[in-house]
């Protein structure tokens, strides 16, 4: 025996099947409480995640553009650990490009380029 509504209740928006597939950048807030560090390592590399709750959208988490600043703390920090050597403003100078190409006459350098490719890297 079916109900009859109130009248002026509202009809409740029609829900997906609980098991029905969901893009990976959709999640529900109790799925983005439980895997809070999984969707913002999606942001990290320029996802955007939509954030529901009972089928409707309530926000959108986006990555923060990233200003020259921030790129030139990140070179800073690399060249405190070692990995790299700042030049001035951090900019190849402009003379580097007049170098002589090394010597690579076995091909190697290609070679290797060649198989990072073939293998995704």
């Amino acid at each position: 025996m079916k109900r009859a509504r109130k009248s002026g209740a509202k009809k409740r928006p029609a829900t997906k099947k609980a098991g029905a597939p969901r893009p990976r950048n959709v999640a529900m807030v109790s799925e983005l409480k439980a895997g809070l560090s999984g969707y913002l390592e999606q942001v990290k590399r320029g996802e955007q995640i939509v954030v529901t709750e009972r089928g409707r959208t309530i926000a959108k988490i986006v990555p923060v553009p990233i200003s020259e600043d921030d790129q030139m703390a990140r070179m800073r920090d690399m060249e405190r650990r070692g990995l790299i050597i700042i030049n001035g403003d951090g900019r190849i100078p402009p003379e580097y490009w007049k170098l002589d190409l090394p010597k690579d006459p076995e091909g190697l350098v290609l070679k290797a380029l060649l198989e990072e490719r073939d293998e995704g890297r």
